[in-house]
C-alpha cells in the first residue's frame, strides 16, 4: 500500500515523501518583489516536505494583486529567489515557483512608482466585491481594463519568461496560479468571463487561456517541469462557477497530451470530492490534492494516499504553523496552532518563530 511518507518522482525530480507545502500568501517582501534573507529563513524550515510550492510570485509588474508580494521579472528578484532556492537544495527539499498574475485582483497603487497609467486587468471588465489592502490603506477594487488579444498573447509569454526566469533561479519547476479567482481562473469562470471573442463564451474558449498559458511554459522549460493548480467551483476573490464540472473535465482533456510534471486540484469544500474523482480519472499523471476534510487538514487526510484518491497531499496553514510538518504528521501531532492575524505581512512572528519538535 502507497504511503504519504513514500518517495515519488516528478518528471524526474526525485521527492522523499508525498507531502508538499500548499502556496501561500505571505507578503513579506520589499517594494521590489526580491526575497529577503527572512524568505530564505523560512523557505529553508520547511525544506523537510516532499516538495515545497511557493506564494504567489507575479510574472509581471501588473500581475501584483497584493503589497509586498514576490515577483520573477527583474534581474534582482532572480537573484533573490536564487539564494532560497539554493539553501532548500543544500538541506535536501525541491521546491517549485508558484507563478500567479492576479489579473483584475489589485489595485492602481500597488503600481506607483512603477510604470505610467498601470491598472490592474481582467479577462473582463467587471469588477470584483470587496477591498483590498493597499499601501494607501484599505481600497475597493475598481473595474479591471479588459484585456485585448494582442494584450492577451503578451501575458502568455510573461508567465512563460517568468518560467525561464524560474529555471535560472534555481527552482525544480513551476505551478501556474490557475485557481482562487485570479487571472487563469478569471478567464475559466463564466462569471468573470463575458467576452464575445475566441477568449470567451463556450467552454472551449474560456478554457483557451489555461490551455495556452500551459503550453507555453512547457515549451519554455519542459512539460515534466510545468504544473497546474485549479480550484474547480472555488467562490474566492468574487467567482461565479454554478457549474465547474464540465469546465474543468474540458481543460484536463486539452492538456492530457503534454504529460505535465502534475496537476493540483485545491478543494473549496467536501462537495467538490465528486469533481477531484471525476477529474483522477481524466488525468494519467501525478495528482497533487489540497483536501478539504471534514475536520482539521492534519494526518486524518494522509489515506487519501492510501486509498489511491491523490498522489501527493498539499498542506496549508499547517504547514506555515509547523515548519516540521512531516515529523509530526508521523506521530499524529502535536501540532502548533497558526495564527491569522500574522498570516499577511509583519516581521518575523507568525513568520520564522515558529517551534520546531525536539
Amino acid at each position: 500500500m502507497t504511503s504519504a511518507f513514500d518517495p515519488i518522482s516528478l518528471g524526474g525530480t526525485a521527492l522523499s515523501s508525498r507531502i508538499a507545502m500548499a502556496p501561500m500568501t505571505r507578503s513579506r517582501v520589499g517594494v521590489d518583489g526580491v526575497p529577503t534573507s527572512s524568505t530564505v529563513e523560512y523557505y529553508l524550515q520547511r525544506a523537510s516536505a516532499g516538495l515545497i510550492i511557493t506564494e504567489g510570485i507575479q510574472p509581471s509588474v501588473v500581475g501584483q494583486g497584493y503589497p509586498n508580494t514576490p515577483g520573477l521579472h527583474t534581474l534582482e528578484q532572480i537573484a533573490g529567489w536564487r539564494r532560497v532556492t539554493d539553501a532548500v537544495h543544500g538541506a535536501g527539499g525541491r521546491i517549485y515557483a508558484q507563478v500567479m498574475h492576479a489579473g483584475r485582483i489589485g489595485h492602481p497603487a500597488l503600481f506607483e512608482g512603477k510604470g505610467e497609467g498601470l491598472v490592474p486587468v481582467g479577462a473582463s471588465g467587471i469588477a470584483a466585491a470587496g477591498e483590498l489592502f493597499t499601501p494607501h490603506g484599505m481600497r475597493e477594487m475598481g473595474v479591471p481594463r479588459e484585456l485585448s488579444d494582442d494584450e492577451i498573447h503578451a501575458t502568455i509569454e510573461d508567465f512563460a519568461t517568468a518560467a525561464r526566469n524560474a529555471v535560472e533561479a534555481g527552482f525544480d519547476g513551476v505551478e501556474l496560479h490557475g485557481a482562487n479567482g485570479y487571472l487563469i481562473h478569471q478567464f475559466l469562470a463564466p462569471g468573470t468571463n463575458r467576452r464575445t471573442d475566441a477568449w470567451g463564451g463556450s467552454v472551449a474558449n474560456r478554457i483557451r487561456f489555461a490551455v495556452e498559458v500551459t503550453k507555453a511554459v512547457a515549451a519554455a522549460i519542459g512539460a515534466e517541469r510545468t504544473a497546474l493548480r485549479i480550484s474547480p467551483g472555488n467562490p474566492y476573490n468574487d467567482i461565479s462557477e454554478p457549474d465547474p464540472q464540465p469546465t474543468y473535465e474540458a481543460l484536463v482533456a486539452a492538456l492530457a497530451g503534454l504529460e505535465l510534471g502534475y496537476l493540483h486540484v485545491t478543494e473549496a469544500g467536501p462537495q467538490i470530492r465528486e469533481i477531484t474523482l471525476a477529474l483522477r480519472k481524466e488525468f494519467a499523471g501525478t495528482l497533487v490534492l489540497n483536501p478539504a476534510t471534514e475536520g482539521p487538514t492534519d494526518h486524518r487526510a494522509l489515506p487519501l494516499v492510501e486509498d489511491g484518491i491523490a498522489d501527493v497531499l498539499a498542506f496549508g496553514a499547517l504547514f506555515l504553523a509547523n515548519p516540521d510538518l512531516p515529523s509530526r504528521l508521523r506521530t499524529a501531532g502535536p501540532y502548533n496552532v497558526p495564527d491569522p492575524a500574522t498570516f499577511f505581512g509583519g516581521d518575523e512572528r507568525g513568520y520564522t518563530d515558529y517551534p520546531v519538535l525536539t
